[in-house]
């Protein structure tokens, strides 16, 4: 993956930017995406189904209040840095609201959003894979 992202920017003349000015919302905008490509990623490598059946296992695996309990379990083994991502995204004011989600829910999986797209951005695939399969094993009852 680092490669891809490498080429990406090559091709587009992207710069590299400290991914410590991003604003929090920004990576849980990215973040969401990068969670979603994971987890869409886990679900097809599981083997072929309708994509019907595909799209309900994923929606219900990246809804805020999953997100949220993800976030309880891996919030103990965030890093120092992480730690601070994660309260700079669970605190940032965002204009939009969850539909099926409680504030609380919905501020801290903003937070989870924050630190996937945090580690995508520093292009630490490994450790945003680690931190979903422990957020998985431990907050969702059914992958």
């Amino acid at each position: 993956m680092d490669e891809s992202i490498k080429y990406l920017k090559e091709q587009f003349q992207l710069e590299d930017i400290d991914i410590r000015t991003y604003s929090p919302l920004t990576l849980a905008y990215i973040g969401d995406a990068a969670y979603e490509m994971v987890i869409r990623s886990i679900l097809v490598m599981q083997g072929n189904c309708p994509v019907g059946a595909f799209h309900q296992r994923a929606s219900r695996l990246v809804k805020a209040p999953t997100q949220s309990k993800m976030m309880e379990c891996i919030e103990p083994i965030l890093t120092e840095e992480e730690a601070h991502v994660y309260k700079r995204g669970r605190n940032a004011h965002s204009s939009t609201t969850a539909k099926n989600a409680s504030v609380i829910e919905y501020r801290r999986a903003t937070g989870f959003e924050a630190v996937m797209g945090y580690l995508y951005l520093k292009q630490d695939w490994k450790r945003m894979i680690d931190l979903v399969k422990v957020g998985l094993e431990n907050g969702v009852k059914k992958i």
